[in-house]
């Protein structure tokens, strides 16, 4: 892994995360009982942006070391990736 190759890795993780943790402890506007005029009902009320991105920066990089050992270790090689198609034939 070069280092652009190590630079997408974790930029497409980092997304990846954070469009999961998105949607934890979302609560709506309607929810919580003050809809803003001209914003739908169910928009955020507090979605907390700062949080979610400072653990998705967190996660990533846990997520990023351990892909990194595992191509940069040799645990898996391009042979290895190569021949397993020959475990369905």
């Amino acid at each position: 892994m070069n280092l652009t190759g190590g630079i997408v890795l974790y930029a497409v993780l980092w997304f990846l995360t954070l469009f999961v943790l998105l949607p934890i402890g979302q609560v709506s506007q309607a929810d919580a009982g003050e809809v803003v005029p001209g914003t739908p009902s169910g928009a955020p009320a507090n979605p907390r942006l700062g949080r979610k991105m400072a653990w998705a920066t967190l996660i990533s990089a846990v997520l990023w070391g351990a892909c990194a050992y595992v191509i940069l270790g040799g645990l898996i090689s391009r042979e290895d990736i190569m021949q397993l198609d020959q475990l369905v034939r």
